[in-house]
């Protein structure tokens, strides 16, 4: 066993799963094991299940898995290194000196990270040096100040199809690094590489580390799309990042202000308020409100005063709602956004717009008033139907009786009967969410059919045996020596299967007491979650060496019976070549 599996297991050993995962949710005992709401998806009914034999965790709602580790990157949100710092710190174990994470995955993630950077520092000089001063001039027209541009590092990406590609290559970065970055792209027409990013202003998104994860380009002319951003790579999504975090995680203020759009932020973060953020793009989604409620307990919602707006307004308090963060929401008047408001007015103005800034339930309950006459009868009716679907999304009961109480005020319907109309809407939606969460774990029961269900349907016996391999290689690591030989990778038809197999094989063949973190280097997250899944969601059913035995020939039977189909394939002239070669081997 070499120092860093060592290291490994003394740390998990060190950092019982059911206590760190305690330390964040509510754990429920269930027999040996205990079960929670799982903290990576919205939910009413506990799908996440801690086992407390195997040291792993696992969600049948949304395939989140792993060990102690694992879960540590995800709810911290850290790479590998720092969650094991992170869980070393919390134990009391000295990090080794030579823990390094050298395989694949960790591999490629750092040369992301380099290739981010050196991308970051070309469009910052291209922005500042360069005799096209278009994107300085979009910047300094918006209002920047020498220091806010430096303070972002913006910068600019420059009309041409291959000038970054070309600046980078001169650095040594090699294609397949810059297409997995998401900074250029291969050509289908051509083969060629060429940039993604092309005469567009440039504002480089950054993690709590300080690495850059991404960017997002502004057009400065007709083209569309107007804004792009990094897609989804090993380093980035938009759904579960925010833009300024960085930042604003170390305000003085500590209630988040959410804006829709880049200068909003940077607008807002150069008037003082350097709490505000902004999703990437996209609505705010779950983890976006997960990842808030590790800063503060309330948000501030700055959206556009247009019709958009207010509707994004609308979803991201239910979302935030459910993730347990209360959220107000500031009427921006004669200005359309914040940037604008913070122009005209100053930011004195827009301090107190933030300190009268309204409380989101009431906001929303004042919305069911909207279109329609509250005085008519057929208006109130209207307005309680709407106000009783909202409030059955209100899950503190106190707070939801607050506005049951306005509610009877506006309508006139007595308090028992909107009580009674509530508590038949919660029951209704917790009875389609328990619904959808068995659904998600029934059509995941193979977790390679998520990802791959046109094989899987075609193989799926095949893939279920591979399936059941790993499972008992995961239950009985102490035979992967006499599994090994009984079975090569080879004889695996998937490819996801195949790796893990072949991974497994060899950590444990090379390790004195095996841990699924040593496969955190070469698999990511949700793979992580579908090795997991592969052994939690059979654990109740007993695998065997007659279960096993069966498993690998069947497989062994499936490669059989395709090499004759080949061979019944290949032409006169490739069979007797194929017969030749053999008759060589015989001499």
């Amino acid at each position: 066993m070499n120092q860093n599996d060592e290291f490994l297991y003394r740390l998990k050993t060190a950092n019982p799963i059911e206590t760190v995962i305690g330390s964040y949710v509510n754990l429920i005992r269930r027999g040996h094991n205990y079960v929670c709401s799982c903290p990576f998806h919205s939910e009413k009914t506990p799908s996440c299940t801690v086992y407390t034999d195997s040291q792993n965790f696992y969600c049948f709602g949304c395939n989140a898995g792993g060990d102690v580790i694992n879960f540590i990157m995800r709810i911290e949100n850290l790479e590998f290194t720092e969650a094991i710092k992170l869980l070393a710190e919390r134990s009391g174990i000295e990090m080794p000196s030579n823990s390094k994470n050298n395989n694949g995955y960790a591999d490629k993630k750092r040369k992301i990270y380099e290739a981010n950077r050196e991308a970051g520092n070309y469009f910052y000089l291209n922005l500042i040096k360069q005799k096209n001063r278009q994107g300085l001039e979009y910047f300094i027209k918006r209002g920047l100040t020498p220091q806010t541009i430096k303070k972002y590092g913006l910068g600019y990406a420059s009309d041409s199809y291959n000038d970054l590609y070309n600046y980078m290559k001169s650095k040594g970065f090699d294609n397949q690094t810059l297409i997995d970055a998401w900074l250029c792209a291969k050509s289908q027409k051509n083969g060629k590489i060429y940039d993604i990013f092309r005469n567009r202003v440039m504002f480089p998104i950054l993690n709590l580390r300080g690495n850059i994860i991404g960017f997002g380009g502004r057009v400065l002319d007709d083209s569309k799309p107007k804004y792009l951003n990094t897609n989804k790579t090993l380093v980035f999504d938009k759904g579960k990042n925010l833009f300024s975090l960085n930042f604003a995680r170390n305000a003085p203020y500590k209630k988040l202000i959410v804006a829709e759009g880049y200068m909003d932020v940077i607008a807002m973060n150069q008037a003082g308020f350097e709490s505000a953020v902004a999703t990437l793009g996209t609505s705010i989604t779950s983890e976006h409100a997960r990842l808030m409620h590790q800063y503060c307990e309330e948000v501030i919602l700055c959206y556009d005063s247009d019709t958009a707006g207010q509707q994004a307004s609308q979803r991201a308090i239910n979302i935030l709602s459910e993730a347990g963060v209360s959220a107000k929401i500031i009427k921006i008047k004669n200005a359309k956004d914040p940037d604008e408001y913070i122009k005209k007015f100053g930011s004195e103005k827009f301090r107190q717009l933030i300190e009268s800034s309204e409380d989101a339930n009431l906001f929303m309950l004042e919305k069911c008033k909207n279109g329609i006459d509250i005085n008519s009868e057929q208006g109130k009716i209207i307005f309680t139907k709407r106000a009783i679907n909202f409030l059955s999304g209100i899950e503190n009961d106190i707070e939801r009786d607050v506005y049951i109480s306005k509610t009877t005020e506006i309508s006139g319907i007595s308090k028992d009967v909107l009580i009674a109309s509530i508590k038949s809407e919660i029951s209704k939606n917790i009875k389609t969410q328990e619904k959808r969460e068995w659904n998600n774990a029934v059509s995941s029961v193979s977790l390679y059919t998520n990802n791959n269900n046109s094989e899987s349907l075609q193989y799926r016996k095949e893939v279920n045996a591979e399936e059941e391999i790993i499972r008992y290689l995961l239950k009985y690591p102490e035979n992967v020596h006499i599994i090994s030989e009984k079975a090569s990778p080879d004889i695996f038809i998937t490819d996801f299967n195949r790796r893990v197999y072949k991974s497994l094989c060899q950590k444990m063949c090379n390790a004195e007491h095996f841990t699924l973190s040593m496969l955190s280097d070469e698999f990511s997250l949700d793979e992580m979650g579908r090795i997991s899944g592969i052994d939690a969601k059979s654990k109740k059913i007993d695998i065997n060496d007659s279960v096993l035995n069966d498993c690998i020939a069947l497989l062994k039977a499936y490669n059989k019976s395709l090499a004759v189909r080949n061979s019944e394939n290949l032409s006169n002239d490739a069979l007797l070549e194929k017969f030749q070669k053999k008759g060589k081997k015989k001499i």
